[in-house]
């Protein structure tokens, strides 16, 4: 079939097979071209197949021949359906992974439930013995409790007064204000439930109980701060308060794993182009205007440069991992320059429909949009028939 990109809203309900094995090809590349780490060599990367998460996979595997077992939810095609680009991106990964000599294997299922946390357990004992790296990096807005049954769903409000200010529908580049009404109890619990850190927690307790946590075993989630602009719907709202919960969870999973040596950190990273972010009002305003700022500067990263610094010069640098007064790794530290975040707050008054064509980058905005769904890539011939039954190898 001619895969083309069908938008609706935020989404992209296509995904392009090809596109995306051009993607992680891309990332593969890029992280051989900076060298060989001396990194962990058994990971597990819980949510791998997009984002921060696939970037964490391809970093182990191909920055210090690591084998990694991923796991994910995703949607696998179907006869005239395109499959989930996280279903396409992991097909790539392993195939590479598989021509490079290196061990791979995936799961695709419910993350958050018991039976997917036992069938990882099994594949880890079975394959590699024990993991010495976990990354956690799941990105899910609805959780159903493993314990309990019940189904919490994430929200993205304000917490105590109504937000407005400013966001841009970056299809149309037209910038408009939005207002976002707060959050009740009920909104910040579910969001904390879902985004928190119980989760990860859960996922260490079983692993280290079950003796597949090797000695010495780093493990690591994903987090997000952000500038004043964007704290009042992001870091001091609902999905503030999880991400609040998440940072302290690594520290009581570092308690945990202390008579194994092990470490829990959160990485604070840098904001980029996702499927979620798309979805949060103001964030694609203010990355517009970051990523004309940073690429001016020459300090812009996409996923994989950040994950390849993460890895390289904080996680196995040789040295302590460096953190702040709060525990936190902090790669996002090019993006919260001062001067970088000087120009933002300048820049943020003046941004308008007519403006922001000049004075934001709409265009690399929604080229990496395209680029999540595995459109806009050089080398990939869109008018071509392509199959859409790509299969994973280790899944069956």
């Amino acid at each position: 079939m001619i895969i083309e990109p069908r938008m609706r809203g935020f989404i992209c309900l296509t995904a392009h097979p090809k596109g995306c094995e051009q993607n992680v090809k891309n990332q593969i590349e890029y992280v051989k071209s900076k060298g060989k780490i001396n990194g962990p060599k058994r990971v597990l990367v819980i949510g791998a197949s997009t984002g921060f998460g696939l970037a964490s996979r391809i970093t182990s595997a191909f920055g210090s021949d690591a084998s990694t077992i991923g796991v994910f939810f995703e949607k696998p095609p179907m006869e005239g359906k395109t499959a989930s680009p996280g279903w396409y991106n992991s097909a790539a990964f392993e195939q590479e992974a598989h021509k490079a000599g290196l061990y791979a294997k995936s799961i695709n299922g419910d993350a958050f439930s018991n039976e997917v946390k036992q069938q990882t357990i099994d594949m880890i004992k079975a394959d590699l013995g024990q993991v010495d790296l976990i990354i956690y990096s799941l990105a899910s807005p609805v959780r159903v409790h493993p314990v309990t049954g019940v189904t919490h769903r994430s929200v993205l409000k304000p917490i105590g007064t109504t937000f407005t200010n400013k966001t841009v529908d970056f299809h149309t580049g037209n910038v408009s204000q939005v207002s976002i009404e707060p959050a009740n109890q009920e909104d910040i619990d579910n969001t904390v439930v879902v985004m928190g850190g119980e989760d990860w927690s859960m996922w260490m307790d079983a692993m280290k109980e079950a003796g597949v946590l090797a000695d010495g075993v780093t493990t690591v989630a994903y987090s997000y701060i952000g500038p004043e602009v964007t704290e009042a719907v992001y870091r001091k709202g609902t999905i503030g308060r999880a991400k609040d919960h998440l940072e302290s969870t690594a520290f009581e999973i570092t308690d945990k794993l202390q008579d194994i040596n092990g470490k829990g950190y959160v990485s604070v990273n840098k904001a980029l182009v996702t499927q979620a972010s798309s979805a949060i009002p103001v964030i694609p305003l203010y990355i517009s205007l970051l990523y004309k700022i940073m690429k001016e500067k020459g300090i812009h990263e996409g996923c994989i440069e950040q994950i390849q610094r993460l890895f390289h010069d904080r996680l196995y640098s040789g040295a302590a991992v460096p953190t702040d007064d709060k525990g936190r790794i902090r790669i996002d530290d090019w993006e919260m320059r001062t001067d970088v975040q000087e120009t933002i707050a300048k820049l943020w008054t003046e941004s308008t429909t007519e403006s922001l064509v000049e004075i934001g980058d709409l265009a690399g905005y929604k080229q990496d949009f395209l680029n999540l769904f595995g459109f806009g890539f050089d080398g990939v011939d869109y008018l071509a028939d392509t199959d859409e039954m790509v299969q994973i190898e280790s899944i069956k």
